[in-house]
C-alpha cells in the first residue's frame, strides 16, 4: 500500500469513526427504529454540513484534496469535532494537496544551550522537552529523577538512546506499575502520536515507530484504531515512584519553538503546595541534587 492509499484510509477511518459517535437525537434529526449504523448516516452528515450526499461520500472515502476550508469547517461542525480533531482534519487535508516539490524529510533539531540553561534553573519542578514523536530530548535533574524508570528502561530508548514515552508505555511492562492510571496515559500517548502523524505525514521515523508499536502491542493497535487525537497533554498525573512512593502531580505542556520548522513541547510537573506529594517531590529533588559518592581506591599494602 502506497502513501496516498494510506492517507485515504486515515481520512476514511477518522471521519467514519467520528460519524459513528453522534446519534440522530444529539444532532437534532428525526429518528427511526430501522438503522443499520450506530451513529449518523452519510446522507445525514451531508445535510448537516450543507453538501450533497455524493460529495460527502467521496470525502469520507479519502478524496480530500482541493476541498475548501469553509467546507471542511462545515463538516467539522456537523461531526461536532473538538478543536484538536478539527486541527487534525485540516492537517490531513493539507497533507493531501499535491506538493509542488518533493516533501522534505524532517530533521531532528536539538535544543539550543539556552534552553538547557532554562531547564537547569528550574529546581522545584520536574521539567523536560519532548518532540512530536514523544522522545525526551532535554531535561533537568528532577525531570530525570522523576522519570527514572523510563530513563533506565532499554525498551523505552529510541534509536539514539533517548527515552520515548510511547515505547515505555507499550514495550516495558514496568510502566503499568509506574503510571497509576496506565490506561488513561496510554490513551493520551496514542492520541498525541495520532496528531503528530497528521502534522508530519512524511516523517519516516515516526511511521516506523507507529509500525513497530502496532506490530508488538495489541493495546497500541486497539487505541490507534480509535483515531482519537490530542494536541497537548496536561492535567493531573499519579505516579508510583520507586524511591519516594506515590506522587500526585499537576503537569502543563507548552509549545517551545526551537527552529523555523520544529516546535517541541516544554513539560512541567509540580505538586500542590503543602501536600504530601510536595514533600516527596522535594525529597526526590534533594536526592537528584546529591552527587553520587566517588569510589576511593583501597590501599594496595593492606595487611592480610
Amino acid at each position: 500500500m502506497d502513501d496516498r492509499s494510506d492517507h485515504r484510509t486515515e481520512i476514511r477511518d477518522f471521519l467514519a469513526g467520528r460519524r459513528a459517535k453522534i446519534t440522530p437525537e444529539r444532532a437534532g434529526l428525526p429518528t427511526s427504529t430501522r438503522r443499520r449504523v450506530p451513529g449518523l448516516r452519510r446522507e445525514e452528515v451531508a445535510v448537516l454540513a450543507g453538501v450533497s450526499t455524493e460529495w460527502y461520500t467521496r470525502l469520507e472515502k479519502g478524496h480530500i484534496s482541493g476541498v475548501s476550508e469553509d467546507v471542511l469547517a462545515a463538516v467539522a461542525r456537523a461531526l461536532e469535532l473538538s478543536e484538536d480533531e478539527r486541527t487534525y482534519l485540516f492537517d490531513l487535508a493539507r497533507a493531501a494537496r499535491p506538493a509542488r516539490r518533493a516533501p522534505s524529510h524532517r530533521r531532528d533539531v536539538e535544543v539550543p544551550p539556552r534552553t538547557q540553561w532554562m531547564l537547569d534553573s528550574i529546581t522545584m519542578s520536574a521539567a523536560f522537552v519532548r518532540d512530536g514523536r514523544l522522545d525526551v530530548i532535554a531535561h533537568n535533574a528532577l525531570g530525570r529523577a522523576l522519570h527514572a524508570p523510563m530513563f533506565d528502561s532499554r525498551a523505552a530508548a529510541d534509536g539514539r538512546g533517548r527515552p520515548n514515552f510511547a515505547r515505555y508505555h507499550f514495550l516495558d511492562p514496568g510502566s503499568r506499575d509506574f503510571f497509576v492510571d496506565w490506561e488513561g496515559g496510554a490513551t493520551a500517548t496514542v492520541a498525541l502520536l495520532r496528531a503528530e502523524a497528521g502534522r508530519e505525514p512524511h516523517d519516516r521515523v515516526l511511521r516506523e515507530l507507529i509500525g513497530e508499536l502496532s506490530t508488538v502491542s495489541a493495546d497500541f493497535r486497539t487505541l490507534w484504531a480509535a483515531h482519537d487525537v490530542r494536541l497537548r497533554h496536561e492535567g493531573v498525573k499519579r505516579l508510583q515512584h520507586p524511591e519516594v512512593g506515590h506522587l500526585k502531580l499537576t503537569y502543563q505542556s507548552l509549545d517551545l519553538p526551537v527552529s523555523q520548522r520544529a516546535v517541541h513541547s516544554l513539560n512541567l510537573y509540580t505538586a500542590e503546595p503543602g501536600s504530601t506529594s510536595e514533600e516527596r517531590l522535594k525529597l526526590l529533588a534533594s536526592l537528584a541534587a546529591t552527587p553520587a559518592p566517588t569510589p576511593t581506591s583501597e590501599p594496595t599494602d593492606r595487611p592480610r
